[in-house]
């Protein structure tokens, strides 16, 4: 996948994007007083492809000038019907503000539905006051059931699958 939203580059994650990767998520982490737990919730990032391309997902780079600015992944999950859970969506403050995040959400979405799933979770906590704003104005519903202990909250979305007008 490769996609530009202005002078954004989003591509799928390279293993050379390990460690920028990593450093990110734990940057962004640490700005809302949350802690990496590399051993625990965040092992996804180490290990992309066993958590995402092995599983069916897929993971995410956002690019600017050619240093990545953010990530964003998606794989099945159990929980619900033909379910994914969307994951490690996170963004640079120099990268916020600009649309990039509901660019990136819809793209996920997009993504998502093309491969015939039905739902979509996201856990994600409070202090990620402005995640929580992105997810409930694109029509994500409050649920039950968080799974990551970092997490308080949890959000379903259940996506509507358009008959073609013209057979």
């Amino acid at each position: 996948m490769q996609t530009r939203y202005r002078q954004f580059l989003i591509r799928d994650w390279q293993p050379i994007d390990r460690q920028a990767a990593a450093l990110l998520i734990t940057s962004v982490l640490q700005e809302y007083q949350l802690s990496c737990e590399p051993e625990g919730t965040d092992r996804d990032v180490w290990q992309v492809e066993a958590a995402y391309w092995a599983t069916g997902g897929e993971f995410w780079v956002v690019e600017e000038g050619g240093q990545i600015v953010g990530t964003a992944g998606y794989y099945p999950v159990s929980r619900g019907a033909n379910a994914v859970e969307i994951r490690k969506m996170y963004l640079l403050p120099t990268a916020r503000g600009q649309g990039l995040g509901r660019f990136l959400l819809q793209t996920l979405e997009t993504a998502i539905a093309a491969r015939g799933f039905k739902q979509i979770w996201i856990e994600t906590a409070t202090a990620l006051k402005e995640a929580i704003y992105l997810y409930e104005r694109s029509g994500y519903q409050p649920a039950t059931g968080v799974e990551t202990p970092r997490c308080d909250r949890v959000y379903v979305k259940h996506l509507v699958h358009k008959p073609d007008l013209y057979p």
